[in-house]
């Protein structure tokens, strides 16, 4: 997702996707330890994800978008 896209959500919104984005990047990590990882750069593109939205969520938090 873009980071574009991402700033334009809500607090609730960027939560729901950060709990969606560490769901996949556990199942991907699942699928590396058991071998059956068919396209091995989605785990590093669900990491990348992961710490785009946590930036978002804290540049929110420090600017006080709290309920936006």
């Amino acid at each position: 997702m873009k980071t574009e896209d991402l700033r334009k959500m809500t607090v609730s919104e960027l939560q729901k996707e950060l709990e969606d984005s560490l769901r996949e990047q556990f199942n991907l990590r699942m699928q590396r330890g058991t071998g059956q990882m068919t396209r091995p750069h989605l785990f590093n593109e669900a990491k990348k994800n992961v710490a785009r939205i946590k930036t978002i969520m804290r540049e929110k938090e420090l600017k006080g978008d709290k309920h936006e």
